[in-house]
């Protein structure tokens, strides 16, 4: 699979095609993260239980999981520029959609939808890949998760800040309308200055099942644990996420702009993290270290935010947890891409992504259960636990890649 490809790059990308494509991936967390501080008030609004609110991010990940897998394919065939404009076009159509939703299943049927088409951050890390030198692909993908950490700021951000939940399911509009907008500019920057960055192999991906990128990725001895890193991680990661609002306000009351605000706090730490600790740990560490490191630290702190007596306690450990979730998603990243030939890159970094969307299909389900049948704590030490056989897999991950290195 790690063959040398015959794939020829396109047009050297403009400065600010890099920047366009990082808007790309900002668009994406506002997506998931605007509904956060936001999901105790549909279940109001729309008079619904906390299973069905958790569903809105099981559906979203859900239509991830599937348009990860297709769209990364079909960029490896048919170019990475039509896709990313397809998408964000359908994106920006979601919003919309979800702003004027009547009742909680249109919703979810909404997200499902709306997740489907942002499953295009494979896409982005294709075209980062084709367009940059291996020397500085993990700088690059470290970049483009510390993007995640500025949307997890403005996303929750916009959702608190925005919305009037005393206007009930209309009180929700302002934020998604803004973020319809905002997909409108992307689109802009995507016909002005992002050049098409393949040109030759095409047709490598032509005839197959989008699953078959699965597949062939779970019989392969490093990209299977590559995989089980990230399903692990997000899987644990999304449990808490998920119920996060539910459980700020029964454990400490917080309502839409208290929410807003921690959302705020974590994002600038997991932009700091990724933009910065991520590419010095890999350097100074190496791949293995860096995710044992990130996610051993952020499980230990999930479980003493699971017994937070205070409010501020509870955010400084969920703060500490964030940056160690952030510190490792470059370094697993980076085995996946090392471990892929040039003309799968899309294909195998979609299946990645896929399997950390199934993961956030499954994890929120978990964490509503969770939350109903044993407690708001439950949630939260539950994603600690996950978090520690996800560092196992990365570990064995990077002798797999360094043992093929060597042979």
């Amino acid at each position: 699979m790690s063959e040398p490809s015959t794939t020829t790059p396109g047009a050297s990308p403009s400065p600010a095609a890099v920047p366009v494509l990082l808007l790309l991936v900002f668009l994406s967390l506002v997506g998931w993260g605007v509904v956060i501080p936001l999901l105790p008030f549909f279940a109001t609004a729309f008079q619904a239980e906390a299973w069905q609110v958790t569903l809105m991010f099981s559906a979203y990940s859900a239509g991830q999981f599937m348009g990860e897998l297709y769209w990364g394919r079909l960029s490896d065939r048919i170019g990475r520029k039509p896709v990313l404009l397809i998408t964000v076009v359908a994106s920006g159509l979601g919003y919309l959609a979800l702003a004027f939703s009547p009742a909680i299943w249109v919703a979810i049927a909404v997200r499902l939808a709306s997740g489907f088409f942002a499953g295009n951050i494979s896409v982005i890390q294709g075209y980062i890949v084709d367009v940059t030198p291996p020397d500085k692909l993990a700088g690059r993908l470290g970049l483009i998760g510390s993007v995640f950490g500025v949307g997890f700021v403005v996303g929750p951000a916009i959702g608190g800040m925005m919305a009037d939940p005393s206007q009930g399911a209309a009180g929700f509009r302002p934020p998604l309308i803004l973020a319809s907008a905002l997909c409108a500019l992307a689109v802009a920057g995507l016909l002005g200055f992002v050049r098409e960055s393949r040109t030759g192999g095409r047709d490598t991906a032509r005839g197959r099942n989008p699953l078959a990128a699965l597949g062939e990725a779970l019989r392969h001895p490093i990209l299977a644990r590559a995989f089980g890193v990230t399903a692990l991680g997000f899987f644990a990661s999304s449990a808490m996420w998920s119920v996060l609002g539910l459980w700020a306000l029964a454990r400490f009351g917080w309502g839409p702009r208290d929410m807003g605000l921690v959302m705020a706090a974590t994002g600038v730490a997991s932009a700091s993290a990724q933009g910065l600790l991520s590419g010095i740990a890999v350097r100074r560490l190496g791949l293995g270290p860096t995710i044992v490191t990130g996610l051993v630290s952020a499980s230990l702190c999930l479980f003493v935010m699971a017994a937070a007596p205070w409010g501020w306690m509870a955010v400084l450990f969920l703060t500490a947890s964030v940056v160690g979730h952030a510190v490792w998603q470059p370094a697993a990243t980076t085995i996946v891409s090392r471990a892929t030939a040039l003309d799968r890159q899309g294909a195998m970094l979609g299946a990645a992504g896929a399997a950390g969307a199934l993961s956030r299909v499954a994890g929120p389900v978990a964490g509503g259960i969770l939350f109903s049948a044993i407690g708001p704590w439950a949630p939260i030490a539950f994603a600690g636990l996950f978090m520690l056989p996800a560092a196992w897999l990365g570990w064995r991950a990077v002798e797999a890649l360094r043992r093929e290195a060597g042979g």
